[in-house]
């Protein structure tokens, strides 16, 4: 006989690890026990020895899907494990306390089992909201502590009946242990005013059926939700949410509804079906799509689509039978609402109902939105499915990453894990930045990380960087850019040095300028800049940013200086006859006196600047939609570069894009289509970027890329940029599970904040 002690780390709790354990340890006849300890699982396992060696090679190979085995260690145990006579899941213990990492598992949608059931007229669950087991169903927005157990979960309030302990207790069962298990006898109820059950879910999906927004309460927080193809309905949502151009997510019943809708390819349809329920966004169908009105995405080719996540999303689509605008629970820039008196006072006013339920939200999860460039994955917000699940990274001693102002997220690192906490949003909304705080303080509770450094951004007014400085803890200040090839670096495990390209929309850069279209010679621990954009200046601060005018006239009036650009005759063009004339005369002399005109080198500015140019957008009212707007004008159109060149400034390669929007007017003013100059502006920015890089490399450069930055997001410019740079024999890296915008940018700073603290280069 043999007896083994045996330990297991990863995402190994709230998968079903330990009724798999039983389950495979029951089968090849083994004594002993399992329990969730910690953050991990752990027992001991006697038997025939080859038996037990089976069993050992069973649990790395066999896990279940939802699982993320990291290490599974063996020893002997020293002494045939206690009352052993068959084999038992063991009540969790919280253990000592322990270096590794405490990994949460994430939420995941309602499995194939879970959906037949619920759709049974049979079955005890019929039509019931709130089925899960264990391959599904809340962990991560319903966890308080952990060993992962139901006491430790909002799911405590709630005993189990006589049939669900049953369930619960029998291993042949596929609720086993499933913590959240629940039925309509002893489990959450639905409610609307004073409906209950069916009775709330009837009220609901009339409302949305007439017309009305529906305030639901989700996994990780509260939805608004009405018909997608109901142009009235989506144009009031609009309005009460103060969203006039931002794009809505749609929810659709399954891929044949998503395909009708628009293109699927073979990775897009993987992540539709995926556990995670990620939105996806795809290219919009031109003929089939009027089941969507056109201002669930204006002006826009592409849509986000993504499949029900909980048997409520399922029941709602099954009934109406229609795709639904499905958006987050919030106004403006605040905050998803999860608690039930935050939402009726939050969303008063927005919402003509609500369907909520007596389930707690423990932790705040919106949705995930991701897209894909060929096959490779783009994440432009990692949140529910995706969020708290640990990333690898090169990290001793714990640290934290504060994040950027926008599309904020944090990061906690250590023992060689990072949990990149899920997207906050903007931190300059009060309610945001308490957001942030909370989530912050119960991940790290969670986690178990207790960082001795945290890294910060360099601008002092960002809110991220205020509350970096006011912790206990040794400050590292990270430059934004070095931030973002960081992120995409440390994600793909690259080791030594790279060259880094950065476009965004601003960062403060070590100079004191506004930076954003960057070429930097990096590693984790530092950088050096090797070449940029030309600089411009953005009239009124932070008002260009909302006003692509302005910034065109910038750049026009003041582009910077590189010797030969030719002069714009910029007051003969039709741009500046449609606008405000004493708004021109003004920035004129702004710009002409240099007050209140900071100056940047930035590849999302410029994108502004050409969709004012090109009659796309003025004013905006989200950051990044004049990109966006230049990206949908472009679309599959065909098109020859627009001038440009390179020059030598103060010992850096330097693109000067007033070359480029020079010829964009000219060949404007001539007649040629919109939609070929954007798409002309998207591969004159690809050539920029490949001889920018491909000058570095001949000067000694790696020849490893890494690419960072929110104007990756942009399917066309990273598709271009990669393409070219490979057609060097460059090896180009961008971030997959790590968002490429300032979503990732706290992952970026941990990293480096953990090369610094090692020393390693």
């Amino acid at each position: 006989m043999n007896a083994r002690r045996f330990r297991i780390d990863g995402v190994v709790q709230g998968v079903g690890f330990r009724p798999f354990v039983h389950r495979t340890a029951s089968a090849l006849g083994l004594d002993g026990w399992v329990a969730n300890v910690n953050g991990h699982v752990e027992g001991e396992v006697a038997g025939e020895r080859d038996r037990v060696e089976e069993f050992a090679q069973r649990l790395r190979a066999e896990a279940p899907a939802l699982a993320r085995v990291r290490r599974v260690l063996f020893e002997d145990a020293s002494a045939f494990p206690a009352g052993s006579d068959g084999f038992e899941v063991r009540p969790s213990a919280p253990g000592p306390a322990e270096p590794a990492v405490r990994e949460i598992p994430p939420d995941t949608a309602l499995c194939a089992a879970c959906l037949s059931e619920l759709r049974d007229p049979r079955d005890r669950r019929f039509r019931y909201p709130f089925i899960n087991c264990t391959d599904c169903g809340p962990r991560a927005t319903i966890i308080e502590d952990l060993p992962y157990d139901r006491a430790r979960t909002t799911m405590r309030r709630f005993p189990l009946c006589a049939r669900c302990a049953d369930e619960y207790a029998d291993p042949a069962d596929r609720r086993f242990h499933a913590e959240p298990v629940a039925c309509p006898v002893c489990g959450p109820r639905l409610a609307w005013a004073e409906l209950r059950g069916e009775d709330a879910l009837r009220a609901a999906v009339r409302t949305v059926d007439e017309g009305g927004v529906v305030a639901l309460k989700g996994l990780g927080g509260y939805q608004l939700v009405c018909d997608a193809g109901d142009p009235r309905a989506v144009a009031r949502l609009r309005l009460r949410k103060r969203r006039p151009a931002k794009p809505f997510a749609v929810m659709v019943p399954d891929l044949a509804a998503a395909a009708r809708l628009a293109s699927l390819g073979a990775t897009e349809r993987q992540a539709l079906l995926s556990p995670e329920r990620p939105v996806v966004l795809l290219a919009r169908r031109r003929r089939g799509g009027g089941a969507v009105t056109s201002e669930v995405a204006p002006g826009l080719r592409r849509l986000g689509l993504f499949l029900p996540t909980t048997g409520l999303h399922h029941l709602f689509l099954d009934t109406l039978a229609r795709p639904l605008v499905v958006t987050s629970g919030n106004r403006g820039d605040e905050p998803i609402a999860v608690d039930d008196d935050e939402a009726h006072a939050s969303l008063a006013g927005l919402a003509d109902g609500f369907l909520t339920h007596d389930r707690p939200i423990r932790s705040r999860y919106d949705d995930s939105v991701v897209q894909f460039a060929g096959r490779a994955r783009i994440t432009v917000r990692r949140a529910r499915g995706l969020a708290p699940a640990a990333l690898p990274l090169a990290v001793r001693e714990p640290v934290a990453g504060a994040g950027a102002q926008l599309k904020h997220s944090f990061t906690l690192a250590g023992a060689g894990r990072a949990v990149l906490g899920p997207h906050t949003g903007d931190l300059s909304d009060v309610r945001t930045h308490e957001a942030f705080l909370t989530s912050y303080e119960g991940l790290k509770r969670l986690s178990g990380i207790e960082p001795v450094a945290v890294a910060h951004d360099l601008h002092p007014g960002y809110l991220s960087t205020q509350w970096a400085r006011a912790q206990p803890l040794r400050l590292v200040p990270v430059q934004h850019h070095h931030a973002h090839v960081a992120a995409c670096a440390a994600e793909h495990g690259v080791r030594g040095a790279f060259l880094g390209v950065a476009f965004d929309g601003l960062g403060l850069g070590d100079d004191g300028t506004l930076w954003g279209g960057e070429i930097l010679v990096a590693d984790l621990c530092g950088y050096r800049r090797v070449g940029r954009f030309a600089t411009a200046p953005l009239p009124g601060g932070d008002a260009a940013v909302r006003h692509p005018s302005r910034t065109a006239l910038g750049h026009l009036l003041g582009a910077e200086p590189l010797g030969s650009s030719r002069p714009c005759p910029w007051l003969t063009r039709p741009f500046v006859d449609r606008l405000d004339p004493d708004e021109v005369a003004a920035v004129r002399a702004m710009v002409a006196r240099n007050v209140n005109c900071p100056r940047a080198s930035s590849a999302g500015r410029l994108f502004d600047a050409a969709a004012a140019l090109l009659g796309l957008a003025d004013r905006v009212s989200y950051e990044g939609e004049a990109a966006v707007l230049v990206e949908a004008a472009a679309g599959d159109t065909h098109a020859v570069p627009l001038a440009h060149r390179l020059v030598r400034s103060q010992g850096l390669w330097v693109y000067d894009s007033s070359v480029t929007l020079a010829d964009l007017l000219d060949r404007r003013l001539a007649g040629e289509p919109v939609a070929h100059l954007a798409a002309a502006f998207h591969l004159t920015l690809a050539v920029a970027t490949a001889e920018l890089v491909e000058r570095a490399v001949a000067e000694g450069a790696p020849r490893t890329v890494c690419l960072g930055g929110g104007c990756f997001v942009n399917r066309r410019l990273v598709t271009e940029v990669r393409r070219r740079l490979r057609a060097q024999g460059l090896r180009v890296l961008v971030g997959g599970q790590v968002p490429v915008g300032d979503g990732g940018i706290s992952y970026g700073q941990a990293a480096v904040a953990a090369a610094r603290l090692s020393g390693e280069r």
